[in-house]
């Protein structure tokens, strides 16, 4: 089925039983899920070396992949990171577990200021000649790290990042003032995550005291992916913005995943070129968010109930920063 915007599978929640943020452990479940996205006409799957301690990637190279491509992050845990012997060791520690020679796409998965940027790309580029990866990435830069990256790569010859993964969603928009023309006019691809607020666009969860699902996104028991996603979404401005949505899809008898979804592919300010990450925790949440996906442009009632919740969010002051 086809889309608009290309969708890339987000396998975060996959990984071994009890590491955090896991919701899919089973390695049959976890294959249906990846045959699921597959044949929905999609072959883009995205990755981290720290997304379940590690076990992500492990358990990928477990599964059957068909021709998907793999796109993986190096996160800077703590200052030095990025530093050019440990950036190598950790991503070569992530095509070992993925049982890969190389990935697609190289992310830094933020920035390491302790570490000056010409340092980092040097290393980055050393292994892009050694045949690792394709494209490199970056996310959670400020645009003008973004441009500083662009003119270190530039000036020294080097592979120049291409795209981008940044959060965004219908109503978490900061990208789009500063970022988005950065990204146009040096050539990144934008890939957002995200599209679903973490899941508060499905209407849920509905207060900051709500303990939510286990093994969820905004699961209270004291995970780090749990209080990350609290701390970034459940504010007051958001929860004033999904009762203002939840009363215009009840009007056009419309799910609230399926707006968020059709928001971003007809509405958003993404061009085809551009990716959306999905994640799922079954075969049949993914086959309905696809679906949703490849479906048409929103109602125009509906579409300015959406800019009306952004707009609530943003006068709460709820929203974060593109680049946190």
């Amino acid at each position: 089925m086809a889309t608009r915007v290309p969708l890339i599978f987000g396998t975060m929640t996959m990984g071994y039983p009890g590491k955090n943020g896991v919701r899919t452990s089973d390695l049959n479940e976890a294959q249906e899920i990846i045959n699921t996205f597959i044949q929905s006409g999609n072959n883009e799957l995205d990755t981290a070396r720290m997304y379940a301690g590690g076990t992500t990637e492990e358990l990928l190279s477990q599964l059957d992949l068909k021709d998907a491509v793999i796109d993986t992050k190096v996160y800077p845990v703590k200052p030095g990171d990025h530093a050019p012997a440990p950036l190598r060791a950790t991503f070569l520690t992530s095509l070992q577990a993925l049982k890969r020679d190389k990935v697609r796409v190289l992310y830094l998965h933020a920035p390491d200021r302790s570490v000056p940027f010409e340092e980092t790309v040097a290393e980055v580029n050393k292994l892009y000649e050694e045949g690792r990866f394709e494209i490199f990435g970056l996310s959670n830069f400020a645009s003008w790290e973004v441009a500083e990256v662009v003119g270190i790569c530039k000036a020294k010859g080097y592979i120049q990042p291409k795209i981008y993964q940044v959060m965004y969603n219908a109503i978490t928009r900061d990208m789009e003032a500063e970022l988005v023309p950065c990204a146009r006019k040096f050539g990144l691809r934008l890939v957002i995550y995200n599209p679903l607020a973490g899941g508060l666009l499905a209407g849920k969860v509905t207060s900051a005291d709500d303990p939510a699902a286990a093994g969820g996104r905004f699961d209270n028991s004291g995970g780090a992916m749990g209080k990350m996603y609290r701390a970034r979404y459940l504010q007051e401005g958001y929860f004033k913005a999904v009762e203002h949505i939840k009363a215009v899809a009840a009007e056009h008898n419309l799910r609230m995943t399926e707006i968020a979804l059709r928001w971003c592919q007809h509405h958003s300010i993404l061009i085809p070129s551009d990716g959306i990450i999905l994640g799922a925790s079954s075969p049949s949440q993914l086959q309905q968010n696809c679906e949703d996906s490849a479906k048409g442009p929103l109602p125009q009632a509906v579409v300015e109930a959406l800019d009306e919740a952004h707009r609530i969010v943003v006068a709460s002051g709820s929203a974060p920063t593109y680049w946190r």
